[in-house]
């Protein structure tokens, strides 16, 4: 069993940036990826991104890339998401995921992102 805990979300203006945190226990040992997902009102989860846990290697939604990083610190079990020039339509609840093989099988609580004036 593996627990996922999420901080740091919360109301930014456009154009700011926000790192949120997902702190991993239980049986970590069985994680292959972490990932963060997000949903906005009225749309279906998507990938923002993900990074295995043995090399580091990293893959995110194409039209994410260059303003977001997933980054770990494997010392405390935490995954990262690093936000930066958020726009409007960044607006959405983030889930940390961890995956076992290909598929995503923990999740964490979702953490609100509000990108507003």
């Amino acid at each position: 069993q593996v627990q996922l805990v999420e901080s740091g979300g919360g109301w930014v203006q456009p154009g700011e940036s926000l790192r949120l945190s997902c702190v991993a226990s239980g049986r970590i040992a069985s994680l292959r990826n972490m990932g963060w997902f997000r949903q906005a009102p009225g749309k279906e989860r998507e990938l923002v991104g993900e990074i295995t846990r043995s090399h580091g290697y990293t893959n995110y939604a194409e039209s994410l890339k260059g303003r977001f990083t997933v980054f770990l610190d494997n010392v405390n079990n935490t995954v990262y998401l690093q936000m930066n020039s958020l726009k409007p339509e960044d607006t959405a609840v983030y889930y940390c995921a961890g995956s076992e093989y290909r598929s995503y099988k923990y999740w964490g609580q979702g953490a609100q992102v509000t990108v507003s004036l």
